[in-house]
């Protein structure tokens, strides 16, 4: 930037800029800037940035709307609200256990939240599909204070904040598990909170579009703070927002210019650097930085210096101003230029003092939400600027320990009572007691009147939808018979059963098919001309592609949802399809298939957000295992997705081989989740390996779906073994069982294991109800059950690394060793790779002939004979180290 060399030019050039706002309005000004802009770029001038506006308001004083309410009623409630939360956590905090929770973030972020309780938030109430709104987590106890002035909550479930076991309790932070009637979302992860909200937006529009559900004027909130911001997640999808023109979103970022432990950006400005990123996202950006109390002072500031030191002051000073008090501003911000020590020489230190922020002065927030709720075409996001900790005085406003702070002394519980007008005595005061006018006070008549208008209480959530009438079993009559001598890959085999479902008339439409960028890796191309992908614009172009078959089409009311190279957007994009029942009133059926190591490796976060927020739906990770994906190597080879999916309560995980196992799963899941209405979501494993599937024996549903079941049983010999495998190397223990047979005359039975997790947690399950039910007849798990009359030694193989099968040792019954793919994945072929880890057909019969000869049934003596007849290299790497 250069100096100023003729200030006379420049005073004509906003004389004329000026005039023509006056006589042709702000448009024609725009448009003419525009033009110059254009012209400038033309001719090779270089430009300034120009993303970001001065640190100042969007929205001008005398274009605000303004707000309609009782001022003074709601300052009343606010305060109120602001005592019990502060009540609530004091009193956790006031026991042996020290229970914990927050304090500063809602104290900052309460006249946020009030406006928009008060004008703005619709509920559910009277058949209307209410606002979608995801609350900072760490402001939980601001939310159930409103709710115990509204007569949801009483004293005792205050009191029992954080303490949920013995139930009536409160959870620490928004938990729809555990709340399932209130909270919406889970959000104290932070940044997830954010991107789901981007993606329940971009899937309201998709159900409008579909005519499943309207759209309508309902809005998806999002509140975070501007610390959450360094969370690639938070911010990783607005591009998405902007692109898709979401105008039913947006967010609300409370910038109290602290994180967790000091200023957010200290050297800088975080709402200038958050401006700048959505703006050139394609947001509509609002900025509410000062309060009422300084447009007067911004008024008279006829020298330009106030915008310029507002401008040029640092977020860590702004920290220090609000910390240090009114002299101190004085000094260190009025006192920078001698213009400003002028201004402020009128100006008592009460009158500093006062000099608020924007997020706190609900007129300013007002017409923030009221700009927001009507503009079109674009998301919104509204910086707020707070004060962490407003209102806790010395005990901790704006220090950088505000966050950790739970509890003031008396001398600060007398000033925020001062401060708020909370009427308590100074005795009272001691116990830290709750308040809540009477029933008929004004301020409760005043809080009712205000969320009857907007149709009933926030935050709740539905949990009742209407079942959905699921098709049978024989629907996927081409799986359960087979493939015969055609060779296809489970992969390809779920396309078929998905391929089936979409066509099905009572819930085809309700089917969602979701891929990150891969639906030509899964063989799932097939679909997009019958299917369309879903484009909020449609199809602008011609495809190259448009003669062939499967052209890739995009659709307004395309079903197939592809969300790019965006995992994590498109585990939002399922997490929103499968809470829609409840969110929408409108059950859908999400089937998200990816990349087997690219899901819950990248994205367990989103995963167990899905089962606290109760979404139902498949998971599907394709190209699965750690030596099917042959070609690949290390990165992208799967040994351990199923021991996370397991971490996960309400994940109902399998790893299945053959198509009739999928198809029992898939429509198993379907009736569990949407006619019988379980809450729980599956995680389904599916492999690129091509072979042939044969025909399902005969009553083997029951044990497809408990976990287990016998796929082949061997001849009646006085020396026998229990193969047991999972997924692509099941294949593997039928090919040892033929080599034990032919070359060793030892029989097999060969089990079919399609869940570990499922064995695992029924036998966890047993063995709890007999240590606490000793009187009744114990009960065996499933797994031994089936087990427990064969003649050992079992033996369990898996493309996942042993601590999977491991899980299953309690309730073998008789020696059991476990094979698995564990150390880190390499590109060769499958044959190879099996063999280096371990679970090849030739380590499965060693395995089994070690274990007979530990039990006298085999000669030690041969062992060594055997390892070289099947060609296993005793010196060989150890996979776990190489």
């Amino acid at each position: 930037m250069t100096d100023d060399i003729d200030v006379y030019e420049t005073q004509e050039w906003l004389d004329s800029l000026h005039a023509t706002i006056r006589h042709a309005g702000p448009e024609r000004a725009a448009f003419l800037l525009k033009q110059l802009f254009d012209n400038a770029l033309d001719k090779g001038v270089a430009l300034p940035q120009a993303i970001t506006t001065p640190y100042r308001n969007t929205i001008a004083p005398e274009k605000e709307k303004r707000m309609p309410g009782d001022l003074f009623m709601e300052r009343r409630i606010r305060s109120l609200i602001r005592w019990n939360a502060l009540a609530m956590v004091m009193r956790a905090n006031d026991n042996d256990e020290g229970l914990g929770g927050h304090i500063a973030s809602f104290a900052s972020s309460a006249t946020l939240y009030d406006v928009a309780f008060n004008y703005f938030f619709r509920g559910n109430e009277d058949g209307h599909l209410g606002d979608l709104i995801y609350f900072q987590g760490h402001i939980a106890p601001g939310i159930y204070a409103r709710s115990y002035l509204e007569g949801r909550f009483d004293e005792e479930q205050l009191d029992n904040f954080r303490r949920e076991v013995d139930g009536n309790g409160l959870s620490s932070y928004p938990h729809p598990w555990l709340m399932p009637d209130y909270w919406q979302f889970p959000t104290v992860s932070m940044g997830l909170g954010p991107i789901q909200a981007i993606y329940q937006a971009h899937v309201m529009r998709y159900l409008s579009a579909r005519d499943l559900s309207p759209r309508g004027d309902r809005k998806v909130w999002a509140f975070l703070g501007d610390g959450e911001c360094d969370e690639p997640e938070t911010l990783g999808a607005i591009s998405l927002a902007g692109r898709e023109q979401l105008e039913n979103l947006i967010f609300v970022v409370n910038c109290n210019l602290q994180r967790l432990d000091g200023p957010v950006r200290g050297n800088g400005k975080i709402m200038q650097e958050l401006e700048g990123v959505f703006r050139g996202a394609g947001w509509n950006v609002i900025k509410v930085v000062w309060g009422r109390h300084w447009d007067m002072l911004l008024e008279k500031d006829k020298s330009g210096m106030l915008q310029k030191r507002m401008d040029e002051v640092c977020d860590g000073d702004l920290q220090n101003y609000k910390a240090n008090g009114p002299a101190y501003t004085r000094e260190h911000f009025f006192g920078a230029y001698p213009e400003l020590a002028e201004l402020a020489a009128e100006l008592s230190d009460e009158d500093i003092a006062k000099l608020n922020r924007g997020g706190h002065d609900p007129f300013k927030v007002y017409a923030a939400y009221a700009e927001a709720m009507t503009h079109k075409g674009q998301p919104t996001v509204i910086l707020a600027q707070t004060v962490k900790g407003y209102g806790m005085g010395d005990a901790g406003e704006a220090a950088n320990d505000t966050h950790s702070i739970k509890k003031l002394d008396i001398d600060a519980l007398k000033a925020f009572r001062d401060k708020f007008a909370i009427p308590l005595t100074d005795k009272e005061l001691e116990t830290v007691p709750y308040y809540r006018p009477a029933p008929d006070s004004p301020e409760m008549k005043y809080m009712r009147e205000r969320r009857e208008k907007l149709h009933g209480p926030v935050p709740s959530r539905r949990t009742e939808f209407e079942r959905l009438s699921v098709p049978a079993l024989e629907t996927f009559k081409g799986q359960l018979a087979g493939s015969g001598e055609r060779q296809m890959s489970s992969t390809m085999s779920f396309v078929r059963v998905l391929s089936q479902l979409v066509k099905d008339k009572e819930i085809g439409k309700r089917i969602v098919p979701i891929v990150p960028d891969e639906a030509r890796t899964f063989g799932m191309e097939g679909m997009f001309r019958q299917l369309g992908i879903y484009s909020s614009a449609g199809q602008k172009y011609t495809p190259h592609d448009h003669s062939q078959i499967m052209y890739y089409k995009e659709d307004k009311k395309g079903q197939i949802m592809e969300e790019g190279i965006n995992e994590a957007g498109a585990m939002s994009a399922w997490i929103a399809n499968a809470t829609a029942y409840s969110n929408s009133n409108c059950p859908m059926i999400p089937f998200y298939v990816f990349y087997s190591m690219f899901g819950f490796q990248r994205i367990g976060d989103l995963a167990w957000a899905a089962g606290d927020i109760q979404a139902r739906g498949f998971l599907i990770g394709a190209t699965s295992g750690r030596t099917t994906l042959n070609g690949e190597g290390l990165q992208h080879q799967d040994g351990h997705s199923h021991l996370m999916a397991h971490t996960i309560p309400n994940c109902r995980s399998y790893d299945p081989t053959y198509g009739f196992e999928l198809a029992v799963i898939v429509q198993d899941g379907l009736k569990r989740m949407y006619d019988d209405q379980e809450n729980c979501f599956y995680y389904i494993t599916t492999m690129n390996e091509n072979y042939a599937h044969p025909e399902m024996p005969q009553g083997a549903e029951q044990g497809i779906v408990k976990g287990m079941y016998r796929l082949k049983e061997g001849k009646k010999a006085d020396v026998r073994v229990q193969l047991m495998g999972s997924g692509t190397i099941l294949r593997e223990v039928e090919a040892a069982a033929d080599i034990l047979r032919d070359d060793y005359a030892i029989e097999s039975d060969v089990w079919s294991v399609t869940s570990v997790n499922e064995l695992a947690r029924d036998g966890q399950r047993c063995e709890r109800n007999n240590l606490l039910h000793p009187e009744n007849a114990a009960e065996v798990p499933y797994i031994t059950q089936q087990l427990q009359f064969e003649e050992g030694p079992f033996i369990f193989a898996s493309d996942y690394i042993k601590s999977y099968g491991e899980q299953l040792r309690a309730y073998v019954p008789g020696d059991f060793k476990v094979l698995g793919t564990d150390g880190f994945g390499r590109s060769d072929t499958r044959k190879k790779l099996r063999q280096f880890f371990e679970v090849s057909r030739e380590f499965i019969v060693l395995s089994a002939l070690t274990s007979l000869a530990k039990q006298g049934k085999f000669d030690t003596a041969e062992l060594q004979k055997v390892r070289q007849q099947l060609g296993i290299d005793a010196a060989k790497a150890d996979p776990t180290l190489s």
